[in-house]
């Protein structure tokens, strides 16, 4: 008699910046989605393969859902949403606290959803164990939860019983996936939010939010016999206004290298080759605003 395979989608909600893609990042225990202090990191839908003994679980880690400002913020929770549909399983990720709006926000669009929702109660090492029961009462009374789940995704405490809990609703199925394939993202896809996530990193205010980044040019150059590859990446950074444009660059060009220099690091552990990047600061006036400018960017 063969053994039962279980299979199945798993989306990831919740407001921005309550750990999402750091959660999935710890699941993998690679990294797939960036992840920064800021809110809004993740603009598109993070595709994450977990596979076990007897199971394959296919995660999609969405941008938070946030009542929109512009155009690309109304993009970004439709792609959230639209999630629900695609799912077996739905996890809803909140901060150690009692619900607020926000929270509440997100927990309307579940209403009528016929699917399981798995609350997580995410940074439990910022709080007392003591302070975990009110607030996990306070959610029970706004949604009936089957599950609840404390968990520390930095630290990857309580992610075991996640997997165990997301198994028990997952139905018979196929692997979707080949055992080694992480992520359905293209490399340029996940060097370009690696380029994104270090100017993330290194500015402050509004600049975050308005940065978009686009690979130009990728190519592969020859080198000496017994050296690694080199990669030559050209990208394009753009930001909404001139201001931001010399935020971004810098004293002397000193913030731009810094960012390069970063990214690359990082771009040459994903890619194991040598890489030599060129980066570009380019202003496109509102271009969050401009679904022709978003077509352009991939946002649409």
């Amino acid at each position: 008699m063969s053994k039962i395979f279980l299979s199945g989608f798993v989306s990831i909600i919740g407001r921005p910046n309550v750990g999402k893609s750091t959660f999935l990042n710890s699941i993998l225990g690679e990294k797939i989605a960036i992840t920064t202090s800021k809110p809004q990191t993740t603009r598109n839908r993070i595709l994450g393969v977990k596979n076990l003994t007897s199971a394959q679980i296919v995660f999609l880690d969405t941008p938070g859902i946030h009542k929109p400002k512009h155009k690309l913020g109304e993009i970004m929770v439709k792609t959230a949403l639209d999630t629900y549909k695609e799912v077996d399983v739905i996890i809803l990720m909140v901060e150690p606290e009692p619900p607020g709006a926000g929270d509440r926000f997100v927990i309307e669009t579940l209403k009528e959803i016929n699917k399981p929702v798995i609350l997580l109660i995410n940074k439990i090492d910022l709080v007392k164990k003591e302070a975990l029961l009110p607030i996990i009462e306070g959610y029970r009374k706004i949604y009936p939860f089957p599950e609840i789940i404390p968990v520390s995704s930095l630290r990857k405490d309580g992610l075991d019983d996640v997997l165990k809990t997301i198994i028990r609703y997952l139905p018979e199925g196929p692997m979707y996936y080949p055992e080694d394939i992480v992520t359905d993202q293209l490399e340029r896809f996940m060097v370009a939010e690696l380029i994104r996530e270090k100017v993330i990193e290194e500015t402050e205010q509004e600049v975050p939010y308005s940065v978009a980044v686009e690979i130009e040019e990728w190519a592969e150059r020859k080198t000496e016999e017994g050296k690694k590859p080199l990669i030559f990446i050209k990208a394009n950074i753009f930001v909404e206004r001139k201001s931001q444009k010399s935020i971004i660059i810098g004293k002397g060009g000193s913030k731009l290298k810094v960012i390069g220099s970063s990214a690359r690091k990082d771009i040459e552990g994903l890619l194991g080759a040598r890489v030599f990047i060129e980066l570009w600061v380019k202003v496109k006036e509102h271009w969050r605003a401009d679904t022709g400018a978003l077509k352009e960017l991939g946002y649409v």
